[in-house]
């Protein structure tokens, strides 16, 4: 269990201001997170990792020469916000492009492809490299569809690598992906980890017992097996790894490994080294070589008592690369060449930006806008318990108040931006960072993602016309289908988004509201029917057949916005 803390609702904020504290040579504190002390130089690739807390030394630990130009950091085990993402690639971002770098968990996809999408929409060249390193958590064909766990390592330090060595942004992305696709790990948990405040562990294992296919965020494991011998444990870790090395001699590898064996927070560095020694003998046996072997605790999940095994297939690009330099607070390696950096010349903050200048004709746009948050925001809250209802039968009840907090914010937000005469387009850039500050988890997200996509269409130098509207409206649902990964038949959102769009490509003929309104009866239609599908994403999906009979909630309170948004413009 955690014993020193102040407050648990500080924790994380606290342990990272004093990290900053104890490393200022290479770390400066921003909003959201930190970002190297130094200026990132004008045009390089900046690489921004990152995730929840309680994984130290991943991923602030990780910011410095040779690896991450910063990291966003979110509360224990939770997803950044896409605010802090976005507040951190501020930070570190000069005209290079940014590669965004995290674990494969939906949360983290969700807010920072909502980060991307503000960002992007801005100028800025984004690219996504989630890690998927976990062979317990999918099959061998669907390698990138697998969760992150301690691949983060030698994915974050092969891709920083590669920037420190000269890479633009095209060739840094492509190496990251390369190292990911070699990356294989696989762990086991003797007993779970405590959160900050609490008195119990998110799991216990049987006595005798080990949870085998473990995750960092308090996940016990895939199955249940007899605690062997630190051999034993060993053979379970490597065999499961080597049953997908490629073939040697292919594609440059020649049985050459970088090998990270990983303590997980209790199990400790006497305990893993006999692990290891099973683990090069093993290696021996096996004609293979480990490159620069690592034995310690790298991505952590607080106090779990367990501990995982990471390894990277190389070829000579990607073994050079591991070998190279880097300075981080936590990582360190080799000695960095004296390369002039300059010193940070300040910090963005959100508080301090200003709004862009506007037209009369944007503005009044904007004050329309305004308008349709305040009647989505009335819809929300008219439907909040019917929705909450809806979710609590095969999820976890919260998407009424989700939709109403979001509808709430986003509303805020915009209306405090007109108030500084703000535009269209920056009215809902801001109106989507405040629903999904308000409202968080993957509602939140996805409508942040929407209004984000939808300033996207508009100007703040111009008015809007009826085929605005429409694309603006089409493109929230293209980014909601693109950062959710969904589609028809889910029984998500999507459901009655994408008859929505169609719908209404079909029924607008110049004018607006009526075309909204018409692909609105559809939408609303297509929610109804998603009460005889089963639900193949988010959580409901473990609760299987209890879906069916009730519609999806994301789905039915589309519609309703939907249906609000064609009587406002058709009034």
């Amino acid at each position: 269990m955690t014993y020193l803390l102040n407050s648990p609702d500080d924790f994380t904020d606290e342990a990272v201001r004093g990290l900053v504290a104890c490393h200022r040579d290479l770390l400066t504190q921003v909003p959201g997170g930190v970002a190297r002390s130094t200026q990132t130089p004008q045009g390089q690739p900046a690489l921004v990792i990152g995730g929840g807390s309680g994984h130290y030394p991943a991923f602030a630990g990780w910011v410095g020469p040779g690896m991450g130009h910063g990291a966003p950091c979110g509360k224990i085990f939770s997803s950044p916000s896409a605010s802090d993402v976005y507040s951190v690639v501020r930070n570190a971002e000069n005209g290079g492009g940014v590669i965004l770098g995290f674990g494969n968990y939906a949360g983290d996809v969700l807010h920072f492809g909502l980060a991307a999408e503000k960002l992007r929409h801005e100028g800025v060249d984004v690219r996504i490299v989630t890690v998927s390193d976990d062979v317990a958590s999918n099959s061998r064909d669907n390698h990138r569809d697998r969760r992150g766990v301690a691949g983060d390592l030698p994915v974050f330090k092969i891709a920083g690598a590669a920037i420190e060595a000269g890479a633009d942004l095209d060739e840094a992305e492509r190496v990251a992906w390369k190292a990911n696709d070699a990356t294989r790990s696989f762990g086991v948990a003797f007993d779970g980890c405590t959160l900050p405040g609490a008195d119990e562990p998110l799991f216990h294992v049987e006595k005798g017992q080990m949870g085998v296919g473990l995750g960092i965020h308090g996940e016990p494991g895939v199955r249940d097996s007899r605690i062997g011998s630190a051999a034993e444990v060993a053979d379970l870790l490597l065999d499961e790894l080597l049953a997908e090395e490629p073939a040697r001699g292919e594609n440059g590898y020649d049985g050459r490994v970088a090998v990270i064996l990983n303590g997980l927070g209790t199990v400790k560095y006497d305990e893993l080294f006999v692990v290891y020694g099973r683990v090069a003998e093993r290696l021996d046996e096996l004609g293979l070589t480990a490159v620069r072997p690592e034995v310690g605790e790298f991505v952590t999940s607080l106090d779990m008592a367990g501990l995982s095994l990471t390894v990277v297939f190389l070829d000579e690009e990607l073994e050079r690369l591991w070998l190279a330099p880097v300075e981080t607070p936590a990582y360190r390696r080799g000695t960095m060449p004296k390369v002039e950096r300059a010193a940070r010349t300040g910090i963005w903050d959100a508080a301090e930006v200003e709004i862009p200048e506007s037209t009369e004709d944007s503005r009044a746009c904007a004050g329309t806008i305004v308008a349709v948050l305040e009647t989505f925001q009335r819809v929300c809250a008219e439907n909040e318990a019917e929705l909450g209802r809806l979710d609590a039968v095969a999820g976890d009840g919260d998407h009424g108040q989700g939709m109403t907090f979001g509808s709430r914010g986003a509303a805020r937000a915009a209306r405090a931006a007109v108030e500084h005469d703000a535009g269209a387009r920056t009215a809902l850039l801001l109106a989507g960072q405040g629903w999904a500050d308000s409202a968080g988890g993957t509602s939140g997200a996805l409508w942040g993602a929407a209004l984000t996509s939808a300033g996207g269409v508009f100007s703040d130098t111009e008015g809007a016309s009826a085929q605005n509207v429409v694309d603006a409206v089409s493109a929230g649902i293209d980014a909601v289908i693109r950062l959710g990964g969904a589609k028809p038949g889910d029984k998500t959102m999507v459901d009655a988004a994408v008859p929505f769009r169609d719908a209404l490509e079909e029924a607008f003929d110049g004018e607006a509201g009526p075309a909204v309104t018409e692909a609105a009866r559809v939408a609303r239609e297509a929610a109804d029917k998603t009460a005889d599908i089963t639900a193949k994403l988010g959580r409901a999906r473990v609760l299987g057949e209890k879906s069916v009979g009730t519609p999806d909630p994301g789905a039915l309170s589309f519609s309703l916005l939907m249906a609000a948004l064609g009587e406002h413009l058709t009034r």
